[in-house]
């Protein structure tokens, strides 16, 4: 399989797992946790279709892409052009929303956040191999 492809794979399988819980948090919950939870997971979608792009994207940088992606349509909610298009649409007004909501900009930092603590254990780092037994890393008197 080719490297590009396998480092994409997770990516696209949190993508429709984020995209699931999504789905299953808003049929299951009303209120409070439905609502936040949903726009926390609006920004983990958004974060894994950052790192599906870009595999090689440092958690922190895809946090603030995430974050700054759902921050813009949270803040286009505040013309009428989001509005417009989601009375159009059931997909815009899934991806755009219609109103804008001072609480939704903290759920989605949250979501930025979780998102970004999840990735940094499975990032791949390169394996620093131990010295030889028997010889030290660096160079000593007896050994030049």
């Amino acid at each position: 399989m080719p490297p590009a492809l396998r480092s994409r794979i997770p990516a696209a399988l949190a993508a429709l797992a984020t995209v699931a819980a999504g789905l299953s948090l808003r049929a299951a919950t009303d209120g409070w946790l439905g609502k936040y939870g949903g726009d926390a997971l609006y920004t983990v979608l958004i974060y894994t279709l950052i790192v599906f792009v870009r595999p090689r994207v440092t958690p922190v940088r895809a946090a603030a892409g995430a974050l700054a992606f759902s921050w813009a349509v949270e803040f286009a909610q505040l013309t009428p052009l989001p509005a417009a298009l989601s009375e159009a649409s059931t997909l815009a007004r899934l991806v755009l929303g219609s109103t804008f909501g001072a609480a939704d900009l903290v759920a989605y930092a949250a979501g930025a956040v979780l998102a970004a603590v999840a990735h940094l254990p499975l990032r791949r780092t390169p394996a620093v191999a131990p010295p030889p037994v028997g010889r030290t890393p660096f160079p000593t008197e007896e050994t030049g």
